[in-house]
């Protein structure tokens, strides 16, 4: 009998100490979990295309495309985690593996929609030829025969440029940043560049130079951020894009795109 009591308080002890280990996890808790398994979104770009990503003046990233994450961040709760490079190189970073995507205002053209899995587009522009302010003979890309043109080495504007002179007609001077190419139109060392046309237009703005847009763009541009085509990348951009359509119903992408051009670039009317 004895024997029997002892078995039975011993199996008492092994219960409460069991129950005591197996407190249930709280709510809280659980939030926690969640939160450390959401990936961090590594973003590669090029920190010297004002107003899109530049550094300011306190030598921070800043401009539309970053004020664009930061917001999706905030919304789906990932984590982000930019890399400055040069743009030439943001593409073989993105094949890589070493950034997820690119945040430098690019441009959905057939060949890369072939090769990566694309956000829903987010900002509609052209690509915009531009001029000396004194230049009225360039104002279409037939203009731009037996000229010289300057283009962002690697964009899609080179390979607009390309793929419209079959004859190279065009001398194509490539440019690592932005900035050389607009300060060699002015001073005549080219005859014209092509880029976005906010950009341009923000840029002769903020340059102070003789500037002008030549024509009306030569062709409509729609952008978006770019993924590696993989399985994993699926539930991330799906997620991306729901928090993409809720800042334009809330109007959160026009107040961005004010601020930074105080018109909405992110409309498709």
């Amino acid at each position: 009998m004895k024997r029997n009591l002892l078995l039975i308080l011993i199996l008492m002890m092994i219960v409460v100490l069991v129950g005591c280990q197996s407190t249930p996890t709280t709510a809280s808790e659980d939030t926690d979990r969640v939160t450390e398994t959401l990936p961090v979104i590594k973003i590669g770009t090029s920190g010297s295309y004002h107003p899109y990503t530049f550094m300011n003046d306190d030598q921070q990233l800043d401009g539309f495309e970053i004020d664009v994450w930061n917001e999706i961040a905030t919304r789906t709760g990932y984590e982000i985690d930019f890399t400055v490079s040069a743009f030439t190189g943001l593409f073989g970073m993105l094949d890589s593996g070493r950034i997820d995507t690119i945040a430098n205002q690019i441009t959905m053209t057939e060949e890369r929609e072939e090769k990566y899995l694309f956000v829903e587009p987010y900002v509609f522009s052209g690509a915009q030829i531009l001029v000396k302010g004194d230049n009225e003979d360039i104002t279409s890309l037939e203009d731009l025969k037996g000229k010289r043109v300057g283009v962002a080495l690697g964009s899609n504007y080179e390979q607009l440029l390309k793929e419209y002179d079959v004859n190279n007609e065009i001398d194509i001077i490539t440019y690592e940043e932005f900035s050389g190419s607009i300060q060699d139109v002015a001073l005549e060392r080219i005859d014209a560049m092509i880029n976005d046309k906010l950009a341009a237009m923000m840029n002769i703005q903020k340059s102070g130079l003789d500037l002008k847009l030549g024509g009306d763009p030569v062709r409509p541009l729609q952008n978006a951020f770019p993924f590696v085509n993989k399985e994993e990348n699926v539930e991330l951009i799906n997620n991306i894009n729901e928090a993409i359509r809720s800042m334009h119903e809330d109007g959160t992408f026009a107040e961005i795109s004010n601020k930074w051009f105080e018109i909405d670039i992110t409309s498709r009317n």
